[in-house]
């Protein structure tokens, strides 16, 4: 069993960065996929960044370029790296993290608020 903590998110201008923080309380090693998502108010929840063990990362088009994803499996941490940030990146955003490379992995964490003001 993997319980994920997300940790780094608050209120931030347009234009400035947050680094999201994904702690894990077991190894991390043995999950392919670790990944991002974020669901805004009224929305569906989306995908933002996922990247597996071999090092393969995906992004959402609306992201790519601003944000990167990275983990340390010695540190049982997955990041999220957002710069040049929007009003419409402001959404709750989660961790989640599979065994699988492919597909939505099984555990999720309780979720950070990110908030970019105009």
């Amino acid at each position: 069993q993997v319980q994920l903590v997300e940790s780094g998110g608050g209120l931030v201008e347009a234009g400035g960065s947050l680094r999201l923080s994904c702690a894990a309380s077991g190894s991390i090693f043995t999950m392919n996929r670790m990944g991002w998502y974020r669901q805004a108010p009224g929305k569906q929840r989306e995908l933002v960044a996922s990247m597996t063990n071999g090092g393969r990362t995906n992004y959402a088009d609306s992201v790519k370029g601003r944000f990167t994803i990275s983990r340390d499996n010695a540190k049982n941490t997955a990041y999220l790296q957002m710069n040049r940030l929007k009003p419409e990146d402001t959404a709750v955003y989660y961790c989640n993290a599979g065994e699988l490379a492919v597909g939505t992995g099984r555990y999720w964490g309780q979720g950070t608020q990110v908030t970019v003001s105009s």
